[in-house]
């Protein structure tokens, strides 16, 4: 690929990246401005967020949860939210004992109260371990937001509220998937400075 070439496959990838966005501005604006209220009232009734995710999800859910118990932009308390991702210890006994499916299901059991809210990040919304995880919350009466992909799979119809990248491209997903958990983090933080 020479230079030229290059430059015109990283125009591309930006023009994609944009049309996409406007996509999501279309077609989620309503369905985000939920997701921040619900994420609001989750910490202003004490109760916490809990975040999953594989592979570069895995990385997301990290990522997010760690803006709001650090903080975003602004100077503001902590504010409760743990990825179910992090504590190896965790996920291989859990994977060990009862299967790669129950990694983030069990710890629902374990960790989550009702009132809490569950976010699942899965680009092609049909990861079996965030399914059981979606099911365990629906015991405990813990509302969940999917941060999906391509047509949503089956988490778009078990989820409360599916949040669809109307893409197939995995990259595109993930980083629309962070541009509306970075939007959420900042009007949710709006709330406490």
């Amino acid at each position: 690929m020479n230079k030229e070439q290059l430059e015109q496959s990283i125009r591309e990838r930006i023009s994609d990246h944009i049309h996409l966005a406007k996509q999501i501005e279309t077609v989620l604006c309503s369905d985000l401005r939920i997701a921040v209220e619900w994420f609001v009232q989750t910490f202003k009734q004490g109760n916490k967020i809990l975040f999953s995710g594989n592979g570069g999800s895995a990385a997301d859910a990290q990522h997010l949860a760690a803006e709001f118990v650090g903080r975003f932009e602004k100077e503001r308390i902590a504010l409760p939210a743990i990825a179910l991702t992090t504590d190896s210890s965790n996920l291989t006994a859990i994977g060990n004992d009862y299967g790669f499916d129950k990694i983030f299901s069990r710890q629902i059991e374990g960790l989550a109260q009702e009132g809490d809210l569950f976010i699942a990040i899965s680009t092609s919304g049909n990861s079996q371990n965030i399914l059981e995880a979606v099911n365990a919350c629906r015991e405990k009466s813990v509302k969940t937001i999917g941060f999906l992909g391509k047509d949503g799979g089956k988490l778009a119809k078990r989820v409360d509220l599916p949040l669809v990248v109307p893409s197939d491209n995995t990259a595109r997903i993930q980083e629309m998937h962070i541009m509306m958990g970075h939007m959420i983090c900042e009007l949710v933080e709006n709330e406490w400075s």
